[in-house]
């Protein structure tokens, strides 16, 4: 974050107008900030006045100012604009509900590392229109696809404007770029600073739990499976938690529980998955290192349930949630539970981590869903660290191309 900062006062210096950078973690003491949606009236109300342009990055985008502003000099500021490098999805995608199924390509939405803008007009409708009316789904899942329905409003607002300069690779006439989602933060976290817990169950111990022996168990430090029935064969270990059909919010909690135990070797980080979650360990250790296990750490791919009326984050528990130690500390001592057995584990975690000020990291590595249900062109650009769900794909294939590393097990 320095550096990026430090490129912009730089660059800043040059230009006779400042752009004023907010970063949005800080706009206002609300977490649910990072969805954007909640934060548009108030950055309106403080900014609106200012600026005549508002323009969304990430903290690895890198930004060209002076080709920038020659970009949204071309379109008339006092109209309505959503400007971006366009994503859409190659077919029928679960985590956008299935929208626009028919012609996936028809709809496009704003690869977030390319940034996207938003014309000042545009940004003041928007803000009216949230402080006047609730959304369609309580649930923030793919942010950008998400906001991009939100502005087309049904074909009453813009759709996404493609603008050749907003690039994912630097090119000579790029106005913004990007760099990684995996920065190099030093060596690798050890493998037995992570200790991974499968969650599985026995319907599952013939199909599902080979593909974890197959493809990455075995670049764990530390690894138990973890089933409503013991079977010595594999083996899984029974938490007396029978099984449920959703939720596992009672073998989520019981299998923290047996991590602060003795029962386990000490470990600062735990990674809970399902036996349906494909994971490239190398890379977690990788991110891991970029985080202070000594801090209450909640990592994973960020979802939000009632944003815009002050609800919750919550790391998606396909994806993996990656906790340290200390924050499962910090959440088991709180008193925090289960409602039932099969509530859903990652809301809940999300939950009672929001009641005890713990934030929710996001890192779009993690994947809820298949390679097939997210945009090609965002996907081709990443170091995956995990994807979800066996259906319709093959596992195997799956791991190979998209997580498996070429570095020989002893340099990983």
């Amino acid at each position: 974050m320095t550096n990026f900062l430090t490129e912009w006062e730089t660059t800043m210096s040059k230009m006779s107008g400042r752009p004023v950078v907010v970063l949005l973690h800080e706009l206002t003491e609300y977490e649910g900030d990072w969805s954007i949606l909640p934060a548009l009236p108030h950055l309106f109300a403080t900014y609106g006045q200012l600026a005549s342009w508002f323009i969304f990055v990430e903290e690895e985008t890198r930004l060209r100012l002076a080709a920038l502003l020659r970009v949204l000099h071309r379109y008339p500021e006092h109209e309505e604009w959503f400007l971006g490098r366009g994503l859409h999805d190659d077919g029928a995608s679960i985590i956008h509900h299935y929208a626009f199924s028919e012609d996936p390509s028809s709809f496009t939405y704003p690869d977030p590392s390319a940034g996207w803008a938003v014309s000042k007009p545009l940004l003041k409708r928007l803000a009216v229109r949230l402080q006047h009316e609730s959304l369609k789904s309580d649930f923030t899942i793919d942010l950008h696809h998400e906001i991009a329905l939100y502005v087309w409003e049904e074909g009453n607002g813009p759709k996404l404007t493609a603008v050749p300069e907003f690039c994912s690779q630097m090119r000579d006439n790029c106005a913004t770029s990007f760099t990684t989602f995996l920065p190099d933060c030093g060596e690798p976290v050890p493998k037995t600073d992570v200790f991974v817990a499968v969650k599985t169950c026995h319907k599952f111990h013939h199909d599902r739990v080979p593909v974890v022996r197959a493809t990455w168990e075995k670049d764990a430090g530390f690894l138990e499976f973890y089933s409503d029935v013991s079977d010595s064969s594999i083996p899984t270990i029974s938490l007396g938690v029978p099984n449920t059909e959703r939720g596992h919010c009672g073998k989520t909690f019981a299998i923290m529980r047996r991590f602060l135990s003795g029962a386990v070797p000490r470990a600062d980080w735990l990674l809970i998955v399902d036996d349906d979650t494909l994971v490239s360990l190398s890379r977690l250790r990788m991110l891991l290192r970029c985080y202070d296990s000594r801090e209450a750490v909640s990592l994973g791919e960020r979802y939000g349930y009632g944003l815009l009326h002050k609800g919750y984050s919550y790391t998606t528990g396909g994806g993996g949630m990656v906790l340290s130690r200390v924050a499962v500390s910090r959440l088991m001592s709180s008193g925090c539970s289960c409602h039932s057995d099969d509530a859903p584990d990652d809301m809940v975690i999300g939950r009672c981590f929001t009641s005890l000020g713990v934030p929710i990291t996001h890192s779009p590595l993690f994947h809820q869903a298949r390679p097939d249900d997210y945009s090609g062109k965002l996907i081709s650009s990443q170091q995956a660290i995990s994807f979800h769900k066996h259906w319709n794909v093959d596992p195997l294939a799956v791991y190979k191309h998209w997580l498996k590393d070429d570095l020989p097990r002893d340099e990983l």
